[in-house]
């Protein structure tokens, strides 16, 4: 295997990327985590849960990459009185033909930004993660494939619980990543503040399409990723099951559920993606340990015994990467 041809040619096709960024700042301050999620969620096929609160530009940041992107977007507000007909679409009689015709839902777009995903009832939300798994969606006895590429962005909001439907763990597992998003940095608001107290019409340009990005994700497969580093995020997953096996003992009592082969698959595709990102053909150690957070933050559940000693999945993560040996 020649390492220097598949990083020269990893190099040349991710070039992109950098574009992508520079494009989206012109009009987004900070979020460069947010930025690079979504890009290496498009690469590796994969939905983001986002959490954080109001009012940190989640909803601009989604629709300024859609634009760069050349992206259809739809942003659908999730409420407890949403019908997964609201979201799907419908079947609609129409007179002069006596026929029922199809009403496509506002689902049928590249990049779909579903807002307080928790507000919704479990069949809405039944409904859209169906959408994220297969694809496409059936509307009376036809199925429908959904755009290509297609991403699903969903927002949870941490604050208010009240009348709020939770997603199941075994749902929550679909998302490649969970993101949080974080308050800006005192300079980035003071840029912020300027560039809002004045109108700005920023002509952004398009630096990729749908087909193109299709493409780019068949390069990341190419991207190299050592037994060794496979062998590590083994090694992180399991010890997320069976923590005594590998000198932690405490951790036993304190997870209530692992993470699920899904994780496994997820980092390595994820490690793969980050790779590319970083215009590099091969995955380090080092790169895992970087996304393990995003992957593993929604799959690893605390025990009550581990929250009343304030212990978070981020903490226990954390714990778990300080003690598995890195090859």
């Amino acid at each position: 295997m020649d390492l220097v041809k598949i990083n020269e040619l990893i190099r040349e096709k991710s070039l992109f990327i950098d574009n992508i960024r520079n494009e989206a700042s012109k009009v987004i301050v900070g979020q460069k985590k947010m930025i690079n999620s979504i890009i290496m969620a498009f690469l590796s096929n994969g939905h983001i849960l986002l959490e954080g609160v109001p009012g940190l530009a989640k909803t601009l940041t989604i629709k300024t990459i859609a634009d760069v992107m050349n992206l259809s977007f739809n942003r659908i507000q999730f409420t407890p009185d949403l019908q997964p007909a609201d979201l799907i679409g419908t079947l609609i009689y129409n007179q002069a033909n006596a026929s029922f015709e199809v009403k496509k839902g506002p689902i049928f777009a590249n990049i779909i930004l579903a807002d307080e995903i928790n507000r919704a009832p479990a069949k809405v939300q039944s409904a859209l993660l169906e959408a994220m798994q297969e694809k496409q969606v059936t509307i009376g006895n036809e199925t429908y494939k959904l755009p290509e590429p297609f991403l699903v962005l969903a927002t949870q909001n941490p604050i208010e619980q009240e009348g709020t439907y939770p997603l199941p763990e075994a749902q929550v597992d679909r998302f490649f990543f969970k993101i949080k998003v974080d308050y800006p940095t005192k300079e980035e608001e003071k840029e912020i503040i300027k560039r809002m107290s004045v109108t700005n019409n920023f002509e952004l340009n398009k630096i990729i399409d749908g087909k193109q990005l299709i493409e780019a994700a068949k390069s990341v497969e190419e991207v190299y990723i050592d037994d060794k580093v496979i062998d590590y995020i083994l090694d992180i997953v399991f010890s997320t099951r069976t923590p005594d096996k590998y000198g932690m003992n405490k951790l036993t009592s304190f997870i209530n559920y692992g993470a699920s082969p899904r994780a496994s698959i997820t980092l390595t595709k994820a490690g793969k993606a980050y790779a590319f990102i970083n215009h590099r053909g091969y995955v380090t150690p080092e790169d895992i340990k970087i996304i393990s957070y995003d992957v593993l933050r929604h799959r690893v559940i605390p025990s009550y015994e581990a929250e009343a000693e304030e212990y978070t999945s981020e903490s226990l993560i954390r714990e778990i990467l300080d003690k598995v040996q890195v090859p």
